[in-house]
């Protein structure tokens, strides 16, 4: 397996994601936007592609944002799409996969930084690949928008401040507004540059000091055995299709 990750940001890494990877020895790369690299070429070689969040939203422009091109991401995903690859949006990202298919994203109802819990929909407690998960679990969350839905689009988990925590738009296919990739180490920088969001109280954002304290293993081993089950979906879908 080669995962090819999407980094808009410096302080919003692979976490997890990256720790998972390297333990089954599968090979990484990464485009990093923040930095000016190129996106990858609509028929480049990975099987997993890791879209990554941001301060950003899929409305976000150019001009605004210079190392950001909404339009040109949705282009690299609709393409692995098309190619059946896997492909895995946290965040932002998952915002970009709605709109690569059609989807527009929508203000959530509460932002929400920190741990709170996710409740699992019937359709998220029947999906396979959430079968080790129970019905609420508590994870990381650093938002203030969600994804769009399409047509075929299936919310597998939600939350008090936001319904579309969990979004599966195929079967190798599924958006993460949540953070499950949260690693202590990581969390620093992104509540450096977000300092002014702990200015005012909120309903679901908690203290820096409440943020760091949460042990986040229990969440991240829950994202492990989602991609597990998302790769061996993927073995299987292509090796149906290469018998």
């Amino acid at each position: 397996m080669h995962i090819h990750f999407l980094i808009h940001e410096s302080f919003e890494g692979p976490g997890y994601f990256a720790t998972w990877a390297t333990h089954h020895g599968y090979t990484l790369s990464a485009t990093r936007l923040y930095l000016g690299e190129a996106l990858p070429a609509e028929d480049a070689p990975f099987d997993l592609l890791v879209i990554l969040g941001g301060p950003q939203n899929p409305s976000t422009s150019v001009a605004e944002c210079p190392h950001f091109d909404s339009q040109a991401e949705q282009a690299v995903i609709r393409a692995a799409i098309a190619r059946q690859k896997a492909v895995v949006g946290v965040c932002l990202g998952a915002q970009l996969i709605g709109e690569a298919l059609g989807a527009r994203y929508t203000v959530s109802p509460e932002p929400e930084v920190g741990y709170f819990p996710i409740q699992l929909t019937s359709a998220g407690q029947a999906d396979p690949k959430l079968a080790a998960w129970a019905h609420e679990e508590i994870v990381g969350h650093w938002h203030n928008d969600m994804p769009g839905l399409t047509p075929h689009s299936t919310v597998l988990a939600s939350s008090a401040g936001c319904p579309r925590q969990i979004v599966r738009y195929a079967d190798l296919v599924y958006g993460f507004q949540c953070h499950l990739e949260f690693q202590r180490a990581d969390l620093p920088p992104l509540i450096e540059h977000d300092a002014a969001t702990f200015a005012t109280p909120k309903p679901y954002v908690q203290a820096p000091d409440a943020i760091l304290a949460h042990a986040p293993e229990r969440m991240n081993l829950l994202l492990g055995d989602f991609l597990d089950q998302l790769v061996q979906a993927y073995q299987s879908h292509h090796a149906r299709v290469m018998a």
